[in-house]
Protein backbone atom coordinates (compact mmCIF):
# COMPACT_ATOMS: atom_id res chain seq x y z
CA UNK A 1 0.00 0.00 0.00
CA UNK A 2 1.35 3.18 -0.75
CA UNK A 3 1.95 6.13 1.66
CA UNK A 4 -0.81 8.01 1.03
CA UNK A 5 -3.07 5.09 0.49
CA UNK A 6 -2.46 4.30 4.14
CA UNK A 7 -2.73 8.39 5.22
CA UNK A 8 -6.28 8.41 4.05
CA UNK A 9 -6.92 4.74 5.60
CA UNK A 10 -5.75 5.88 8.95
CA UNK A 11 -7.75 9.18 8.52
CA UNK A 12 -10.55 6.99 8.26
CA UNK A 13 -10.06 5.35 10.42
CA UNK A 14 -9.84 8.60 12.97
CA UNK A 15 -12.85 10.31 11.16
CA UNK A 16 -10.83 12.52 9.69
CA UNK A 17 -11.17 14.21 6.55
CA UNK A 18 -8.43 13.13 3.90
CA UNK A 19 -5.04 14.93 4.15
CA UNK A 20 -6.57 16.32 7.98
CA UNK A 21 -3.72 16.34 10.49
CA UNK A 22 -3.80 14.70 13.82
CA UNK A 23 -2.43 16.81 16.52
CA UNK A 24 -3.26 15.95 20.06
CA UNK A 25 -6.86 15.13 20.43
CA UNK A 26 -6.99 12.64 18.08
CA UNK A 27 -3.80 10.74 19.15
CA UNK A 28 -5.65 10.80 22.55
CA UNK A 29 -8.64 9.34 20.64
CA UNK A 30 -6.67 7.16 18.68
CA UNK A 31 -4.93 5.64 21.90
CA UNK A 32 -1.96 5.30 20.41
CA UNK A 33 1.45 6.99 18.89
CA UNK A 34 2.92 6.58 15.70
CA UNK A 35 6.16 6.54 15.46
CA UNK A 36 8.34 6.39 12.12
CA UNK A 37 11.90 5.49 12.07
CA UNK A 38 14.28 3.42 9.94
CA UNK A 39 15.62 0.48 11.21
CA UNK A 40 19.36 0.01 10.87
CA UNK A 41 19.59 -4.31 11.68
CA UNK A 42 23.36 -3.70 12.57
CA UNK A 43 23.00 -0.29 14.25
CA UNK A 44 19.73 -1.41 16.91
CA UNK A 45 20.73 1.06 19.84
CA UNK A 46 18.64 3.92 18.71
CA UNK A 47 15.77 2.12 17.86
CA UNK A 48 14.82 -1.64 17.41
CA UNK A 49 11.56 -3.92 16.86
CA UNK A 50 14.07 -7.04 17.17
CA UNK A 51 13.13 -9.25 19.36
CA UNK A 52 15.72 -10.26 22.20
CA UNK A 53 17.52 -7.46 21.75
CA UNK A 54 17.07 -3.71 24.13
CA UNK A 55 14.22 -1.65 22.15
CA UNK A 56 16.95 1.57 21.75
CA UNK A 57 17.23 4.81 22.99
CA UNK A 58 14.67 6.66 21.51
CA UNK A 59 12.43 3.78 21.44
CA UNK A 60 12.54 3.57 25.31
CA UNK A 61 12.62 7.17 25.92
CA UNK A 62 9.18 7.60 23.16
CA UNK A 63 7.87 4.59 25.15
CA UNK A 64 7.93 6.04 28.42
CA UNK A 65 6.29 8.94 27.03
CA UNK A 66 3.47 6.81 25.47
CA UNK A 67 2.92 5.14 28.76
CA UNK A 68 3.02 7.96 30.82
CA UNK A 69 -0.12 9.42 28.42
CA UNK A 70 -2.29 5.98 28.16
CA UNK A 71 -0.63 5.57 24.63
CA UNK A 72 0.21 2.26 22.54
CA UNK A 73 3.09 3.15 21.02
CA UNK A 74 3.39 1.89 17.42
CA UNK A 75 6.53 1.57 15.40
CA UNK A 76 6.27 2.19 11.61
CA UNK A 77 9.33 1.16 9.72
CA UNK A 78 10.43 3.40 6.76
CA UNK A 79 12.65 2.03 4.08
CA UNK A 80 15.34 4.79 4.22
CA UNK A 81 16.13 8.07 5.33
CA UNK A 82 14.35 10.06 2.58
CA UNK A 83 11.22 8.49 2.95
CA UNK A 84 10.80 9.87 7.02
CA UNK A 85 9.75 13.58 5.97
CA UNK A 86 7.29 12.35 2.97
CA UNK A 87 5.77 9.57 5.39
CA UNK A 88 5.27 11.86 7.92
CA UNK A 89 3.57 14.97 5.82
CA UNK A 90 1.48 12.28 4.42
CA UNK A 91 -0.08 11.17 7.76
CA UNK A 92 1.81 7.98 8.26
CA UNK A 93 2.73 9.05 11.59
CA UNK A 94 3.06 11.04 14.51
CA UNK A 95 6.71 11.64 14.70
CA UNK A 96 10.18 10.78 13.31
CA UNK A 97 12.85 9.68 16.06
CA UNK A 98 15.95 7.58 15.38
CA UNK A 99 18.62 8.89 15.02
CA UNK A 100 17.43 11.80 13.42
CA UNK A 101 19.10 14.28 12.92
CA UNK A 102 17.74 18.30 13.13
CA UNK A 103 19.54 20.40 10.33
CA UNK A 104 18.60 23.83 8.68
CA UNK A 105 16.93 21.99 5.31
CA UNK A 106 14.87 19.66 7.81
CA UNK A 107 13.59 22.74 9.25
CA UNK A 108 12.15 24.39 6.48
CA UNK A 109 9.63 21.38 6.04
CA UNK A 110 8.85 19.78 9.53
CA UNK A 111 9.02 21.10 13.37
CA UNK A 112 11.52 19.74 16.17
CA UNK A 113 11.65 18.45 19.43
CA UNK A 114 14.09 20.10 21.94
CA UNK A 115 17.42 18.08 21.68
CA UNK A 116 17.51 14.63 22.44
CA UNK A 117 20.50 13.47 21.81
CA UNK A 118 23.98 15.62 20.97
CA UNK A 119 25.75 14.91 17.86
CA UNK A 120 28.59 15.90 15.87
CA UNK A 121 29.90 15.05 12.04
CA UNK A 122 33.27 13.25 12.63
CA UNK A 123 35.02 11.45 9.30
CA UNK A 124 35.73 8.03 9.79
CA UNK A 125 38.66 5.38 7.65
CA UNK A 126 39.70 1.71 8.32
CA UNK A 127 43.06 0.24 8.24
CA UNK A 128 45.51 0.85 6.53
CA UNK A 129 44.32 4.12 5.56
CA UNK A 130 45.10 6.93 8.01
CA UNK A 131 42.53 8.69 10.02
CA UNK A 132 41.63 12.13 8.91
CA UNK A 133 42.88 14.63 9.95
CA UNK A 134 42.66 17.93 7.79
CA UNK A 135 40.48 19.27 4.97
CA UNK A 136 42.73 18.79 2.39
CA UNK A 137 42.96 14.83 3.43
CA UNK A 138 39.11 14.70 3.19
CA UNK A 139 39.36 15.91 -0.17
CA UNK A 140 41.50 13.37 -1.43
CA UNK A 141 39.63 10.19 -0.32
CA UNK A 142 36.87 8.70 -1.90
CA UNK A 143 33.73 9.57 0.53
CA UNK A 144 30.90 7.60 0.50
CA UNK A 145 27.54 8.18 2.39
CA UNK A 146 24.57 6.26 3.16
CA UNK A 147 21.55 7.65 0.71
CA UNK A 148 19.42 10.50 2.37
CA UNK A 149 21.10 11.19 5.22
CA UNK A 150 22.49 14.33 6.92
CA UNK A 151 25.63 14.21 6.52
CA UNK A 152 26.46 15.54 2.78
CA UNK A 153 25.03 18.65 4.26
CA UNK A 154 28.04 18.67 6.74
CA UNK A 155 30.68 17.83 3.65
CA UNK A 156 29.26 20.82 1.51
CA UNK A 157 29.91 22.61 4.70
CA UNK A 158 33.34 21.76 4.46
CA UNK A 159 33.61 22.49 0.47
CA UNK A 160 33.11 18.87 -0.82
CA UNK A 161 30.57 19.25 -3.84
CA UNK A 162 27.98 16.71 -3.94
CA UNK A 163 29.36 15.52 -7.57
CA UNK A 164 32.61 14.28 -5.32
CA UNK A 165 30.51 11.84 -2.97
CA UNK A 166 29.16 8.76 -3.38
CA UNK A 167 25.72 8.90 -2.03
CA UNK A 168 24.07 5.90 -3.03
CA UNK A 169 25.26 3.54 -0.33
CA UNK A 170 22.15 1.57 1.29
CA UNK A 171 21.37 2.06 5.11
CA UNK A 172 24.03 -0.64 7.02
CA UNK A 173 26.20 -0.76 3.41
CA UNK A 174 29.14 1.50 5.09
CA UNK A 175 31.01 -1.25 6.60
CA UNK A 176 31.19 -3.21 3.67
CA UNK A 177 31.92 -0.25 1.27
CA UNK A 178 34.92 0.61 3.37
CA UNK A 179 36.33 -3.24 3.39
CA UNK A 180 35.79 -3.30 -0.04
CA UNK A 181 38.04 0.03 -1.26
CA UNK A 182 34.74 0.95 -2.97
CA UNK A 183 34.94 4.38 -0.34
CA UNK A 184 38.41 4.93 1.93
CA UNK A 185 36.04 7.82 4.24
CA UNK A 186 32.71 8.14 5.28
CA UNK A 187 31.18 10.71 7.69
CA UNK A 188 28.56 9.58 10.30
CA UNK A 189 27.69 11.40 13.41
CA UNK A 190 29.57 10.54 16.57
CA UNK A 191 27.00 8.20 17.89
CA UNK A 192 27.08 6.18 15.12
CA UNK A 193 30.96 5.80 14.80
CA UNK A 194 31.25 5.05 18.46
CA UNK A 195 28.85 1.80 17.84
CA UNK A 196 30.92 1.36 14.57
CA UNK A 197 34.11 1.07 15.78
CA UNK A 198 33.43 -0.77 18.57
CA UNK A 199 31.85 -3.67 16.04
CA UNK A 200 34.99 -3.15 14.17
CA UNK A 201 38.20 -1.92 15.36
CA UNK A 202 40.02 -1.08 12.36
CA UNK A 203 37.72 1.84 11.83
CA UNK A 204 39.42 5.19 13.18
CA UNK A 205 37.48 7.88 14.00
CA UNK A 206 39.42 11.06 12.61
CA UNK A 207 38.42 14.96 12.46
CA UNK A 208 35.01 16.38 13.95
CA UNK A 209 33.55 17.85 10.92
CA UNK A 210 31.22 21.27 11.26
CA UNK A 211 29.30 22.58 14.47
CA UNK A 212 27.83 20.08 16.88
CA UNK A 213 24.05 19.27 16.24
CA UNK A 214 22.02 17.65 17.76
CA UNK A 215 19.29 14.24 17.32
CA UNK A 216 15.46 15.61 18.20
CA UNK A 217 12.27 14.16 17.15
CA UNK A 218 10.18 15.72 13.84
CA UNK A 219 6.54 16.71 13.81
CA UNK A 220 4.27 18.36 11.40
CA UNK A 221 4.70 22.20 11.91
CA UNK A 222 0.89 21.81 12.91
CA UNK A 223 1.04 19.16 15.87
CA UNK A 224 2.05 22.13 18.17
CA UNK A 225 -0.10 20.31 21.57
CA UNK A 226 1.73 17.38 20.61
CA UNK A 227 5.05 18.87 20.68
CA UNK A 228 4.37 20.62 24.07
CA UNK A 229 3.92 17.88 25.62
CA UNK A 230 6.86 15.93 24.28
CA UNK A 231 9.09 18.43 25.17
CA UNK A 232 8.16 18.39 28.63
CA UNK A 233 8.49 14.66 28.57
CA UNK A 234 12.35 15.20 27.11
CA UNK A 235 13.15 17.95 29.66
CA UNK A 236 12.25 15.72 32.61
CA UNK A 237 14.63 12.71 31.24
CA UNK A 238 17.30 15.30 30.35
CA UNK A 239 17.35 16.70 34.15
CA UNK A 240 17.60 13.42 35.80
CA UNK A 241 19.73 10.32 35.66
CA UNK A 242 17.61 8.26 33.43
CA UNK A 243 19.56 10.41 30.49
CA UNK A 244 22.65 9.36 31.65
CA UNK A 245 22.09 5.71 32.26
CA UNK A 246 20.40 5.40 29.05
CA UNK A 247 23.12 6.81 27.21
CA UNK A 248 25.42 4.51 29.32
CA UNK A 249 23.58 1.24 28.31
CA UNK A 250 23.22 1.71 24.81
CA UNK A 251 26.59 3.19 23.91
CA UNK A 252 29.27 2.46 26.67
CA UNK A 253 30.92 3.87 29.75
CA UNK A 254 33.52 6.31 27.86
CA UNK A 255 30.35 8.05 25.46
CA UNK A 256 29.44 10.38 28.03
CA UNK A 257 32.85 11.60 27.97
CA UNK A 258 33.03 11.22 24.02
CA UNK A 259 29.93 13.23 23.41
CA UNK A 260 31.06 15.97 25.72
CA UNK A 261 34.15 16.75 23.34
CA UNK A 262 32.41 16.64 20.57
CA UNK A 263 30.13 19.74 21.57
CA UNK A 264 33.73 21.22 23.28
CA UNK A 265 36.81 20.84 20.43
Amino acid sequence: MSVIARSLLVAGILGLAPGAQADWPEIEQSGRLRVLAVMVADEPEFFTVEKGVPPGFDHELLKGFAERNKLKLEVVPVIGWDQLIPALEAGEGDLIAGRFTETEARRQKIAFSVPVFPTRAVVLTRKPTPPVTSLEQLRAQKVGLVKGTSMIEALAGAGLPANAVDATIPSGGIPEALRSGRITATVDEVAGAILTQRKDPALQIGMFLGPGGNYAYGLRKSDSRLLGKLNAHIDTIRQSASWNRLVVKYFGNAAPEILKKAHTD
